[in-house]
């Protein structure tokens, strides 16, 4: 049986998945909003994924993918709720604001480029331009490794959403594999390799800092 015959298959379970992993930084706006402020909350999970959402878009509108096309319109839905519950209670809206411009404008250069950019190269060239800020994405969490060993502690780790993004990755894997884009394939076995190893981190330290686990041992 060819693998074109799974596509269908293969591509709704990566959408579902997808969404469930959309969906997992609610419950920061669920404690957000039980807290009644944003203050300590980092922005940029909601605003980077508002920012990928929208080329990842466009990028699905340049392959005329419809799964991929689907499942980032509604990225970019929940990307723009969160990232309205977060200003909402944030306790500086100006600091605020200037990030989201920021991201504002760099989406704009983005999405410029392909408008001048000749129809025969922008599929490959804005790939590779998606395929670096989407591991830049996912390897985020391991620019605090450094942290992680030195207080051997995995607590600075979002579990839920490094578990969901390995299964996510290599779903899309699969899916690039059955309709041959070079691209989905590369993006999603490098993020693939770099969610597992986040993930494997789990099994080398507890994620309760170890501070915490000495005091408790004291009471």
């Amino acid at each position: 049986m060819p693998m074109e015959d799974y596509k269908d298959i293969v591509g709704t379970c990566a959408f579902v998945t997808t969404m469930a992993h959309m969906l997992s930084p609610s419950l920061m706006c669920k404690d957000i909003c039980k807290k009644g402020t944003a203050k300590g909350v980092d922005p940029m999970p909601f605003i980077g994924g508002l920012s990928m959402g929208v080329i990842m878009l466009q990028y699905g509108y340049l392959v005329q993918d419809s799964t991929m096309i689907n499942i980032n319109l509604f990225g970019f839905f929940v990307n723009f709720v969160y990232t309205l519950i977060y200003y909402f209670y944030s306790p500086d809206k100006i600091s605020c604001l200037i990030t989201l411009s920021k991201a504002v404008a760099f989406v704009a250069v983005v999405l410029g480029y392909t408008k001048i950019e000749s129809q025969e190269h922008i599929e490959y060239r804005f790939g590779i331009v998606t395929t670096v800020l989407f591991l830049l994405l996912i390897a985020s969490p391991l620019f605090n490794l450094g942290e992680i060993i030195r207080t051997k502690s995995t607590a600075m780790l979002p579990f839920p959403l490094i578990f969901m993004g390995t299964i996510v990755s290599f779903q899309w894997l699969l899916y690039g594999l059955i309709i041959n884009n070079a691209f989905i394939i590369f993006q999603n076995a490098v993020g693939f390799v770099l969610s597992f190893t986040q993930l494997s981190l789990f099994a080398i330290y507890p994620s309760t800092p170890v501070e915490e686990k000495a005091d408790k041992k004291e009471n």
